[in-house]
């Protein structure tokens, strides 16, 4: 069993990762705080953008891997980690643009990883049962 596709999108969200934490760094320099968020709102989106998208990631990372392992098909895994990292990347980016506040990039962002997530779940849960079934016949 090959985990390619799902290896491809984990790869390219520890990037984003990275993306996040250095932002955060250089708030922290920009600001001069080096410990927790100086009540600096720059740093407080960009810390909240960075743990928001590591809240996240597990859960949908290791749902499209389960996803691949039972064999969904490669078109599917690619929108669904397309969109998953199209979100993040919106939803960062309206973070941190509007300062934590209300921002449309944000909402589209969450929105589409709670769809993303919510697909996946409903996908491995229905392989789960369509594999019992199957196997209790």
């Amino acid at each position: 069993m090959s985990l390619y596709i799902s290896g491809f999108y984990c790869g390219l969200s520890g990037l984003l990762l990275l993306g996040l934490s250095a932002l955060v760094v250089m708030v922290r320099v920009r600001t001069r705080v080096g410990i927790g968020d100086g009540q600096q709102p720059a740093l407080i989106a960009a810390i909240r953008a960075q743990g928001n998208y590591v809240e996240y990631a597990p859960l949908v990372l290791l749902l499209l891997a389960a996803a691949e392992a039972a064999q969904l098909g490669a078109l599917w895994l690619h929108i669904f980690g397309t969109i998953w990292l199209l979100g993040r990347l919106l939803h960062a980016y309206g973070m941190v643009k509007a300062e934590g506040g209300v921002h449309l990039a944000r909402l589209i962002g969450i929105l589409s990883t709670w769809i993303t997530l919510l697909s996946l779940s409903v996908i491995n849960i229905y392989y789960w049962g369509a594999l019992t079934l199957s196997a209790s016949h």
